[in-house]
């Protein structure tokens, strides 16, 4: 498995199935099979893949030590990179054909509508996570202050999450679905940090014979 999980035609073959939902919108596109409404269509195709790439790049970090993998890591910049890739053209779909660029009109339907806001907001958490993605930023940064900067894509997936409830309003087993993974993955990170804490603590110790009670 680790000959596989290395190998750097392994990285392209995932690039490759990572273009695939793009490709296939593309397709759609020039065949004319977006349906009655290709706005809302493209829309809703592309804010579905930007949360399954925020599964996939969640979860790499649980598979890697549940199926002692270490080298799944290798894909994990690669999938957050998608997730704000597909986040970029949803986000296109919107100002473009949906408000004709109009950054005022824009600008009053975040003011405006909670579901645009929480979206927004959502979108915008991404963009420093992609500028600071390369090792580059991770020696300016520290390991540490870039781990913690990227903490933020819990914020943006669990936003995602709450935007994607609040624009279906009545068929919300999609929203739900999604919202059900990333809390699993959330309370896995939570239960892993508190116990790496307790691991650390430092351990008090008595001298023999001495009760703990004086």
């Amino acid at each position: 498995m680790r000959r596989i999980l290395t190998s750097k035609w392994t990285k392209v073959v995932v690039f490759l199935l990572c273009l695939g939902p793009f490709f296939s919108l593309v397709d759609s596109s020039l065949h004319n099979r977006l349906g009655a409404n290709p706005v809302e269509f493209l829309q809703h195709a592309t804010g579905d893949w930007i949360l399954r790439f925020l599964v996939f790049t969640l979860a790499i970090t649980p598979l890697r030590k549940l199926l002692n993998q270490p080298d799944l890591i290798r894909f994990r910049r690669m999938l957050g990179l998608f997730a704000f890739f597909y986040a970029c053209l949803h986000f296109l779909t919107y100002i473009g054909p949906d408000q004709s660029f109009d950054l005022s009109a824009m600008w009053k339907d975040v003011a405006k509508r909670r579901y645009i806001t929480v979206g927004f907001a959502a979108f915008v958490l991404l963009i420093p996570l992609a500028i600071t993605s390369t090792t580059g930023w991770i020696r300016r940064l520290g390991g540490k202050r870039w781990q913690q900067l990227h903490r933020a894509i819990y914020a943006s997936a669990v936003l995602g999450v709450i935007h994607y409830y609040w624009l279906v309003k009545s068929d919300v087993r999609k929203p739900l679905f999604y919202g059900a993974l990333v809390g699993i993955l959330l309370l896995w990170r939570l239960g892993d940090w508190f116990f790496k804490r307790r691991s650390q603590a430092p351990v008090r110790i008595t001298a023999p014979g001495v009760s703990v009670n004086g």
